[in-house]
């Protein structure tokens, strides 16, 4: 069963910086391409930043390009979303799926995993 746990979020003021992180198991992970997406209070989700299997091409939406950084470790099965100069909008449940994607999944995605908060606020 593919699992997806989502971690390392948390309140941060603006400016701020936080490392999230995503457990994968059930699968193998070092053949698929990693993405991570958002959901603010309301909104629906949203593309943030796509990475393929070898770590050699990624892309990142414009409103976060530049101070986010995505990243893989296939050895320890693991995806990170390296998160500076956060923003109070990049408030939401961060979520990571399987898969390369460039926009947002549609109203009937279901993440696989609880997701991790992060609030920007001071």
């Amino acid at each position: 069963e593919v699992q997806l746990v989502e971690s390392g979020g948390g309140l941060v003021q603006p400016g701020g910086s936080l490392r999230l992180s995503c457990a994968a198991s059930g699968f193998t992970f070092d053949s698929y391409a990693m993405t991570w997406i958002r959901q603010a209070p309301g909104k629906e989700f949203e593309w943030v930043s796509s990475i393929n299997a070898a770590s050699n091409f990624e892309m990142s939406a414009d409103s976060v390009e530049g101070r986010f950084t995505i990243s893989r470790d296939n050895v320890k099965n693991t995806l990170y979303l390296q998160m500076n100069d956060l923003k109070p909008e990049d408030t939401a449940v961060y979520y990571c799926r399987t898969g390369f994607y460039t926009s947002a999944p549609g109203r009937d995605f279901s993440p696989r995993g609880q997701g991790t908060q992060v609030t920007v606020s001071s």
